[in-house]
Parts: structure tokens; sequence; C-alpha cells
């Protein structure tokens, strides 16, 4: 428990640094930009209960405005993909598969399940987090670009970290 628990929180610390100190300056076109962060609400077990969903969510949401002086953007974006992961799981797996898997990872479900994964809970989280950030649909064609165009380049990246850093 006391190794899981450790691992989770070096994975919360790492993604959280990667996005503050890398992927935020990372703005390509004025349009594209990478959301990393959210590697770690994925990650989490199937299991995890929901009220700590919740609070993770959160609390990485939050840990993310912190840093980038946007108050409540991403913690309301987040604690939103938080919320509707369960439901996600569910509408993309059977309940004896995710009951058979401890952890959301390529290794455990395969390569299409988890990009698929990836896909359905960025899309979620960009859509709510670029047009709450817009707050109007005047740009609503240049929003959805950015929201195309960003999903597409964060579930790439998260793609790419289970074969780097979750190779067995």
């Amino acid at each position: 428990m006391v190794i899981n628990l450790a691992k989770y929180l070096l994975i919360f610390v790492v993604a959280v640094l990667l996005q503050v100190l890398i992927f935020n300056n990372l703005l390509i076109a004025r349009v594209i930009s990478p959301f990393f962060y959210l590697l770690f609400i994925l990650l989490l077990p199937i299991d995890t209960p929901r009220s700590l969903l919740l609070f993770l969510s959160f609390a990485l949401g939050l840990t993310i405005d912190i840093f980038t002086n946007t108050p409540g953007v991403h913690a309301s974006a987040t604690l939103l993909t938080g919320f509707l992961r369960p439901g996600i799981l569910g509408l993309i797996s059977s309940r004896e598969t995710l009951e058979s898997v401890i952890a959301p990872r390529v290794q455990n479900m395969g390569i299409q399940w988890f990009a698929t994964y990836a896909t359905f809970m960025v899309i979620t989280h960009h859509l709510f987090l670029f047009f709450i950030e817009a707050f109007t649909f005047q740009g609503f064609l240049i929003t959805l670009l950015r929201v195309v165009l960003s999903s597409v380049l964060s579930v790439v990246l998260i793609l790419l970290s289970q074969f780097l850093i979750f190779r067995k």
C-alpha cells in the first residue's frame, strides 16, 4: 500500500513539474497547448473510491492553477474529468474487464483500449477547459480547433509516456 501511495505521489509530482516547467511553455502556432498532467488521473487505479478520485482530480487542477495563475480553470476541468472517468471507463469496457485489471495502462489493456480511453478523457477535459477559458462562443471554431489539435498532441504525449516510462 505504501509503495503504491509513493508511486502515485511521484506520478503526481512529475506530471505537475513537467506541465509547469515544460509543457506550459510550449505553445505551437499560438493554438496547440499540450496538457500532460492528465496522465495522473488516467493512471489512477480503476477501483479508486469516487470521493478520493474527485479530491485528487481537484487537487491536481488546483496545483496547476496555482502555478499558472488561472484561478479555478484547471481545477474545474480536472474535477469534471475525474467525475466522468467511471462513466467513460464503463462506456469503453465491460464490467468483467474492469474488475480483472488493477490500473489502466497500455501493458494491462492494450494500445487500442488505452488510446480510446485517453482520447475520451482528454477531449472531455479540453472541451471544458478551452470553452471556460474563452468564456464565449464568439470564437467557437478557433476554440474547437484548439480543442482538437491540443487533444491530439496531449494524447500522443500520454501514449509516448506509456512506452517510455512504464515499460515492462
